[in-house]
């Protein structure tokens, strides 16, 4: 028997959120399907990779990225 798999989705997709500047700014998607997936998160084109300003973190269904001293570059 040949179950075909079920593609993993966004339960609840990003939100746009004022942070003030130099602050730190906490976005949050959750998934279908709990640690089924690696998210990866972009800006533009641009795959954004962690460091000291990005935070990436995932449990579960639910997927967060952390960007510290937001700056308005970060739209």
């Amino acid at each position: 028997l040949c179950v075909p798999a079920v593609p993993v989705l966004f339960k609840q997709a990003l939100e746009n959120t004022d942070v003030e500047e130099g602050k730190s700014v906490s976005l949050r998607c959750e998934l279908t399907k709990a640690d089924a997936t690696t998210v990866v998160w972009k800006k533009g084109e641009a795959t954004l990779q962690a460091s000291a300003k990005y935070e990436m973190k995932q449990k579960g269904t639910v997927a967060e990225l952390v960007i510290h001293n937001a700056e308005p570059e970060d739209a």
